[in-house]
């Protein structure tokens, strides 16, 4: 189980946009795409076959994976995420600073 998953509201805690908040995309190894965050200018050659407009267009690239935590909505901050197992069996995160289950 992984302590970050795709469509987790999260904060951005350092860089060029740290204190930002927004949604994980995409998570493939350490990095990770927020949406909204970590924006660089693509340039783009038209293709009118695929109906692709040209120009420059602003692109979402990966973050690392150590840079972002996951928002708690209780404490309106960044948090650490802990696992447990509940007495059904089953296992989910939850907040280390309030004890809350972030999986329901």
């Amino acid at each position: 189980m992984k302590r970050i998953k795709t469509g987790d509201q999260v904060i951005v805690i350092t860089g060029k946009d740290k204190g930002r908040q927004g949604t994980v995309l995409n998570i493939a190894d350490d990095s990770v795409l927020v949406e909204a965050i970590n924006l660089a200018k693509k340039h783009t050659k038209a293709n009118p076959m695929a109906g692709v407009e040209g120009g420059i267009v602003d692109k979402a690239m990966p973050l690392n994976i150590s840079n972002i935590m996951l928002f708690n909505p209780m404490t309106n901050k960044g948090d650490r995420v802990g696992f447990k197992t509940l007495e059904d069996g089953r296992k989910v995160r939850y907040f280390k600073s309030n004890g809350e289950v972030v999986d329901v």
